[in-house]
């Protein structure tokens, strides 16, 4: 099986629109990055789970159906922790693949099996997915016409 890590605000903080929005309201960033992962993982049949730094004492997940899994690391624990037990723990039954700009982090992910992509690279993916799914779309609208 095949899954995306996402560090959130790894790839909040890369995209200038989510930079944007993070710095009116966080939560709206937060909500229109879980929109574009949902979508992608739509699109992909990728497994989608995107991690938070989280401000609670224990860590929490929150996964509605259709949805992404979305996790929020706890207090005194980071986003990048998370990630890091997440690939130690199942890069060896599953293909992970890691979405972050922290360098240290890509490395330990690369060390445990797993395979770490920047938060440009990535972009440019949920690009392609995003217009790929609206090819889709059309072709079907179309067909369903006839």
């Amino acid at each position: 099986m095949r899954f995306l890590l996402v560090d959130g605000h790894s790839v909040i903080f890369a995209s200038p629109e989510l930079r944007k929005l993070h710095a009116r309201r966080n939560a709206l960033a937060r909500e229109t990055l879980i929109a574009q992962l949902t979508q992608y993982q739509d699109s992909s049949g990728v497994r989608v789970v995107v991690v938070f730094d989280g401000q609670g004492s224990q860590c929490s997940s929150e996964n509605h159906p259709g949805q992404i899994q979305v996790i929020y690391s706890a207090t005194g624990q980071t986003a990048d922790q998370v990630i890091e037990r997440l690939v130690a723990t199942y890069a060896v039954a599953h293909d992970l693949t890691v979405v972050t700009n922290d360098l240290a982090e890509q490395q330990t992910v690369l060390s445990f099996g797993g395979h770490p992509i920047p938060c440009e690279s990535f972009h440019a993916l949920l690009c392609d997915a995003a217009s790929d799914l609206g090819r889709r779309l059309q072709a079907h609208k179309k067909k369903a016409r006839r």
